[in-house]
């Protein structure tokens, strides 16, 4: 993507701290705070603490969603062992089809990018049909893997509700350090309803795409991301599990 004036690239950072596989391996605590993560990005995902919750980040303000689908303002003070946040700036924009399913959605996200070896941080704002989630729930030590904390998560679905569907676009090849493919989280425009998005249907709405040219990360340095498995063998159905089951 040119500057239209030079042909020189415009550069765009994404920070992420910690890694997707980590996260896997049960590795929920982390080092930094809301208030550091936010020096970082005004806009992103992730989760907090002990798995207590999914985040959603929007012009700056960090929201928590809980396991029974509510919303809270998160404190600048709690920890995350898992995000990404970038200052979202709108590359491009679509109008999204009315009742335009997930999937086709997605498709119109990829016909907004330029190539797929980029990252994209994705807004999209409107009206929802319905909006199906789910979210993960605080978790006690000794932590248990991913796999098994998420195994059993209720799901939700949230009817003829206005809000915002956020998060990011990531290619195949960061698999492991995020969640390859678009991994987004919903929050509804009154800030009480939200998760981590299984499927939607759109009624109608806009699609932005921020295009992300420079990944960021912050290893955690702390005794268990030491000692963490970071590349297990079944990596790729540990993710479709704990990021897409329905």
């Amino acid at each position: 993507m040119s500057d239209g004036n030079n042909g020189h690239i415009v550069r765009h950072e994404v920070f992420q701290t910690s890694l997707m596989s980590a996260l896997l391996d049960g590795i929920y605590d982390g080092e930094m705070s809301i208030a550091e993560l936010l020096g970082q990005g005004s806009f992103g995902l992730g989760t907090f603490n002990g798995l207590d919750g999914e985040m959603i980040i929007l012009d700056g303000k960090c929201w928590q969603m809980k396991v029974d689908g509510s919303v809270r303002p998160a404190d600048l003070d709690q920890r995350t062992p898992f995000a990404v946040v970038t200052n979202f700036v709108t590359n491009l924009t679509a109008q999204v089809k009315p009742h335009s399913t997930r999937d086709e959605v997605s498709a119109l996200v990829d016909s907004l990018t330029v190539s797929p070896n980029y990252l994209y941080a994705l807004r999209i704002t409107g009206t929802f049909d319905w909006v199906k989630t789910r979210t993960v729930q605080l978790q006690s030590k000794p932590y248990p893997r991913m796999v098994d904390a998420t195994d059993n998560e209720p799901t939700l679905r949230f009817e003829n509700v206005t809000g915002v569907v956020g998060g990011f676009r990531t290619p195949v090849y960061e698999q492991g350090i995020s969640v390859p493919g678009c991994h987004v989280h919903f929050i509804d425009d009154d800030h009480t309803r939200g998760g981590h998005v299984l499927d939607f249907q759109m009624a109608e709405g806009t699609v932005e795409v921020c295009l992300g040219t420079d990944l960021r990360l912050s290893l955690p340095r702390t005794e268990a991301f030491e000692a963490a498995n970071l590349s297990p063998e079944d990596l790729h159905e540990e993710l479709h599990k704990t990021e897409s089951h329905s």
